[in-house]
């Protein structure tokens, strides 16, 4: 059984797989390695693929998508895209292409003592442009990204709201359970998202964690699946992300084991 299989409800009537790629790409992996990446996800039966402009990869992950699509592998409708604006605010399945802000040069931008520059805009007026494109046509989702409860609530107790965020995409993981957050959500609707943890060097890495590696031993089972499984049984929607087609053949596979 692969991600295909098992689909989450949004609180706008569309579905969402349950289980997505992710294409998060650092500065010192070739974008080309992404695009790969990502073909061997949509052959290994992945549907729901994430990205974002700040990962300076949407064109690769949209040729990785097309030539799936050419040599008959998916079908679009059958695919969920994801992207996001900046990095905050996201679009949800794409079906044209469309500017709500476009950053400068530097996606990261810093002061003279090396501090963020942070931008004054309104998110709440980002929302409702994105409730525009909706309406248009140009998207038939949107979530946000890396919100608090509070940010949340700013958008649920807007005037004139029309579309509901459908997802709140946020680090979550067994060394971040995001609990408060997540009932937050669940008790509005809203469908929480999740991506990898990227964590200083010097942390202990998540997929070593001693207990989680005795389940994984005793269900005979990568450390990596035990962890997507994890939050699979929480209502959550993981991103699993890997170069290696192996281990993108094997993240596919959370729902094949034990109880669910």
């Amino acid at each position: 059984m692969n991600s295909k299989h098992q689909q989450v409800k949004l609180n706008d009537g569309h579905f969402i797989p349950g289980l997505g790629f992710g294409t998060y790409t650092p500065e010192e992996v070739p974008k080309s390695k992404t695009m790969e990446a990502t073909k061997m996800a949509i052959d290994a039966g992945f549907l729901h693929i994430d990205t974002a402009y700040v990962y300076q990869v949407e064109e690769e992950i949209g040729l990785a998508i097309r030539s799936k699509i050419i040599d008959g592998t998916v079908n679009r409708e059958d695919m969920f895209l994801t992207s996001k604006v900046f990095g905050t605010l996201v679009f949800h399945e794409i079906e044209g292409v469309t500017t709500v802000f476009q950053p400068g040069e530097d996606l990261f931008p810093t002061d003279e003592h090396g501090k963020a520059v942070s931008d004054t805009l309104d998110f709440c007026a980002t929302w409702e442009a994105m409730e525009k494109c909706k309406d248009a046509g140009l998207t038939k989702s949107i979530g946000v990204s890396n919100f608090n409860r509070r940010q949340l609530e700013m958008i649920l107790n807007k005037p004139g709201l029309k579309y509901k965020p459908v997802c709140n995409q946020v680090e979550c993981h067994l060394y971040l359970n995001q609990s408060k957050l997540l009932d937050f959500c669940q008790s509005k609707d809203i469908v929480i998202c999740v991506f990898s943890c990227r964590v200083d060097p010097s942390s202990p890495v998540l997929l070593n964690d001693p207990i989680l590696c005795a389940m994984a031993k005793k269900h005979n089972r990568s450390s990596a699946l035990i962890a997507l499984r994890y939050l699979l049984q929480r209502g959550i929607v993981p991103l699993a992300q890997s170069y290696k087609e192996k281990e993108i053949r094997e993240n596919i596979q959370p729902f094949c084991f034990g109880y669910f």
